[in-house]
């Protein structure tokens, strides 16, 4: 009868505990950083648009407050890609970004800015499509985000954010206690021969 065979046997790592301790993230997170993600590349389209619009003006000379009005645009719609990161320093100045209608009605205002004074007399039919298909784009972001602001989403995706949050750190401290355990076990082993 080997004890010390047996305690190994026991303590020796499973690929079935392994595989239980990891768990997949949660179905509605993930779906969440997925909009987030369409919304930025959205806001990013609004950007490039409102860019080509700002140097057109300003190249031609045709219209000088467009090409103004186009670089404030450009600002407030990279403002909208870094609030989508939920970066910690950005949500701490302006806290109504972390509201979901805030953040909406700031994505629409972006869209409404970059289709406002489209080319009427027809020259740029190409840039008029550009700049429509990124701001229909950001407004039905913008109005998704809205609705889900008043249905309260945000707020249930940062309770689920806390919760995986508390989640990730308990599988972590976990493994520690595991790892500290086998080295206690090992520590035991050697004294007992």
């Amino acid at each position: 009868m080997s004890r010390n065979g047996d305690v190994e046997q026991e303590n020796a790592p499973t690929a079935e505990s392994s595989t239980r301790t990891r768990r997949r993230g949660d179905p509605f997170l993930i779906a969440c950083k997925g909009f987030s993600l369409v919304t930025s590349l959205a806001a990013i389209l609004c950007i490039v648009a409102n860019a080509l619009s700002a140097v057109l003006s300003f190249k031609h000379g045709s219209d000088f407050f467009d090409g103004i009005f186009r670089c404030y645009a450009v600002l407030i719609a990279c403002f909208v890609v870094l609030a989508e990161t939920e970066w910690s320093f950005i949500m701490r100045f302006s806290k109504v970004l972390e509201y979901w209608a805030g953040r909406g009605m700031l994505q629409i205002f972006v869209a409404v800015m970059t289709r406002a004074f489209p080319d009427y007399f027809g020259e740029r039919r190409d840039l008029v499509l550009f700049q429509s298909i990124a701001s229909y784009l950001l407004l039905a972001c913008g109005l998704i985000y809205v609705v889900s602001g008043a249905l309260c989403i945000g707020f249930l995706k940062r309770a689920r954010q806390k919760q995986e949050i508390s989640r990730e750190q308990a599988a972590k401290d976990l493994e520690e206690l595991e790892r500290r355990k086998e080295e206690l076990e090992q520590l035991l082993l050697a004294e007992r021969v």
